[in-house]
């Protein structure tokens, strides 16, 4: 399987990890790591080059998901609203999938497991009840491989996709079929009409060895690894170099099906794809309990290095595909499932020193840069060092030995300090109270532990960071400009705000020389830049609200704005309106669920500045923002603003929400004018008493499950 997102349950964090971080510090680290996981997933994804392997990768969703165990009140950017994967890249037809194909959630050691399968039981009714009843689950290796969706379609194969953005992804059927253990026509068990079914493209030990030595004596570049060998076989323009590597094939679960053909169980549905013809890891398990779960883990870990193929852990899943589909999905990720990762490495290096990066909202961030040193297979250069704080408390001084492990922020992190070999004499590092770009005063408020430059957009590396973080993948995702681009356009004075990417091939023509004779441009190189920026004239509303890098507007927070105004021009004259603290419009922002008052605070705040307001003005002439798309428009509460109260009795809280918001449905934390209903369970309190009081339409639960069709 490809690469997951966070931690499900939540894993305490390591000690000290997160202390001493405050709420506004924990935000500036979540955006950071938010724009770090974008670029690794792009380049993991679409480009089949990453820098990390997955146990460094896994580290930066496990910290994100530790400072969000710590900050409760929080809501991290990426780790529930993120993307999965990487947007499709071009050369192949885009297709959409008949059903997203999730990510999974990790969990990195036996309580993390606990953990999750505790939110599980909390989660559905009659487990939380009835702590005694036994959860089965599916237990496979994890193999790291090309994640694909076939569509079959009364038993033939018709398409083969790529995983994509998620919810699109590469047409690559031609290649497909050149698998083997693929079948083009499904026999056996009976065959749904029409079915996803999801699995792995991987490369086996053994023939990625003979594929690198063949590239070698071609004079070809090698692969990294297997995976990346897998994933450059399968998208290839031309079928018959798939045809000529050795790919193989193992399924493992199923997207878009006919209701009347969905399996009861995860693993009878392993039998229909074994019957159908399809390749099943062998080595698949099912467990009674979350013992025997955890001793699969155990033995697969001792067994690793004997499998012909690499895996960097476990997936679990619920068996009863009954509790799949009640558990539904959160965020990106399925909450029926995670995967139990195997564990990261550390290595001792040399810190030669201690530089300042100044981020897009001006928080100096202290990065160290290290001898270079092996941790599992991949050099590091970099570690991150978080804050000030966190420079004192390890007591980290250049010339020092430390540990490193590649796991953490931005970066690998440094674990601690080899104190019996720090060399005499060396000094306290000291932190800069001045911008290190501008020169202007960084400031640290009181309670805050990350000092921030006061220069604002007078600030090149803020104004720069800003427009990297807009055209970054789950921003506009513009191809092509990169880091050294917009450094390159900011340097030529050529663009300063994003609406001047917009106006850049107009103001090329009268440039002198032009862009394409540039150094480093040509023609072919120009035209697909223009080509890329006129494709993102065109953008859904919540990723225009999350490329304005507004401080605690994450990709999560900005589909939630989106889905709550539905437009732009309503967005923005709310925000208007809210800016008064008595209106209505500010009660509605901080009465929708998930939105606290220093989220509303900001959001509003964002918008009183004039210079601000005319930034977002001039760059919505320049693009089209499409309107928030509700899911399931058919259902009788789609965009009805929904507010659950008191004590459920045939569901929890927490599934009435998932299971509204699945139909369409906007839910809210308190009662406003704009609640179209109010779901009262027993023990309603002041809720219940505003909504009649406000003439709002007040439903029983039974009342609501007849509404919403049982």
């Amino acid at each position: 399987m490809s690469r997951k997102p966070r931690a499900k349950g939540r894993p305490a964090p390591a000690p000290g990890e997160i202390e001493g971080l405050t709420p506004l510090e924990a935000l500036a680290e979540m955006q950071r790591l938010d724009a770090e996981i974008a670029r690794h997933d792009l380049l993991y994804h679409q480009k089949d080059a990453p820098e990390i392997d997955d146990a460094a990768y896994d580290a930066l969703r496990r910290r994100l998901d530790a400072i969000e165990a710590a900050f409760p009140g929080l809501r991290s950017p990426s780790a529930k609203g993120g993307k999965v994967g990487a947007a499709p890249a071009g050369g192949f037809a885009k297709v959409r999938h008949g059903a997203p194909m999730l990510s999974l959630d990790n969990a990195f050691s036996a309580e993390d497991v606990g953990e999750w399968l505790k939110t599980l039981r909390n989660f559905l009714k009659e487990l939380r009840d009835a702590p005694e009843t036994p959860v089965e689950l599916v237990c496979e290796p994890k193999i790291d491989g090309l994640s694909l969706s076939l569509l079959y379609e009364d038993g033939v194969l018709v398409r083969g996709a790529t995983r994509g953005d998620g919810e699109t992804g590469e047409d690559v059927t031609a290649n497909v079929r050149t698998i083997g253990e693929i079948p083009v026509r499904l026999d056996g068990r009976p065959v749904p009409r029409r079915i996803e079914i999801r699995g792995e493209a991987y490369m086996r030990r053994t023939d990625f060895l003979a594929l690198n030595e063949a590239q070698e004596k071609a004079g070809k570049p090698r692969f990294a690894n297997p995976r990346n060998a897998a994933a450059g076989s399968l998208r290839q323009l031309d079928a018959g170099v798939t045809a000529s590597r050795p790919l193989h094939f193992f399924a493992y679960t199923f997207g878009a099906c006919d209701d009347a053909s969905r399996p009861k169980s995860q693993w009878d549905f392993l039998g229909d794809l074994k019957s159908w013809g399809f390749s099943v890891n062998p080595e698949s398990r099912l467990a009674g309990t979350s013992a025997d779960a955890l001793a699969y883990h155990r033995d697969i870990g001792a067994a690793r290095a004997a499998l012909p193929y690499d895996i960097d852990g476990v997936v679990y899943k619920a068996n009863r595909v009954d509790w799949q589909d009640r558990l539904g999905v959160a965020g990106r990720a399925p909450r029926w499932a995670i995967a139990h990762k195997f564990p990261a490495e550390q290595a001792e290096t040399k810190l030669l020193a201690i530089d300042i990066q100044v981020g897009r909202t001006g928080s100096l961030t202290p990065v160290a840069r290290l001898a270079p040193i092996t941790v599992g297979g991949v050099v590091v250069a970099n570690a991150t060092l978080h804050n000030e704080d966190e420079i004192a408390r390890k007591d980290v001084r250049v010339g020092d030995a430390v540990i490193v492990q590649r796991a953490g922020d931005v970066i690998p992190q440094i674990v601690k300090v080899v104190a019996d070999r720090r060399a005499r004499g060396a000094k306290a590092f000291v932190f800069p109270v001045r911008c290190p770009i501008c020169g202007s005063p960084a400031e640290r408020e009181a309670g805050e532990a990350v000092r921030r430059c006061t220069g604002g957009l007078g600030c090149p590396a803020q104004a720069v960071e800003r427009l990297r973080h807009f055209v970054s993948r789950d921003a506009f995702d513009i191809e092509g400009l990169g880091e050294k681009q917009i450094q390159e356009f900011w340097d030529a004075k050529l663009v300063r705000e994003p609406a001047d990417l917009f106006a850049l091939e107009k103001k090329n023509a009268a440039l002198n020389p032009p862009l394409e004779a540039r150094e480093g441009w040509g023609e072919v190189s120009t035209r697909n830049l223009f080509t890329a920026i006129a494709a993102r004239r065109k953008i859904a509303l919540d990723r225009f609200v999350f490329a304005l890098g507004i401080r605690r507007i994450g990709q999560a927070n900005a589909r939630l704005l989106a889905k709550t105004y539905g437009s732009l021009d309503c967005l923005l004259a709310q925000l208007r309106e809210a800016e008064n603290r008595d209106s209505e419009a500010w009660r509605d922002l901080n009465a929708i669920d998930g939105v606290g008052e220093a989220l509303a605070e900001a959001l509003v705040g964002f918008f009183v500045s004039k210079a601000n307001r005319a930034i977002v003005e001039r760059l919505a002439k320049a693009v089209e923002v499409e309107d928030f798309v509700r899911p399931a428009e058919g259902s009788p509460v789609a965009g009805k603003t929904v507010v659950f109260t008191g004590t459920l009795v045939t569901m929890t809280r927490n599934e009435a929400k998932a299971r509204a918001e699945a139909l369409g449905a906007k839910v809210a934390g308190s009662v406003s004018s704009k609640t179209d209903y109010l779901v009262a369970g027993s023990d309603a309190g002041s809720k219940l008493a505003k909504a009649r009081a406000a003439g709002v339409d007040v439903l029983s639960e039974a009342e609501w499950t007849k509404l919403i069709g049982g």
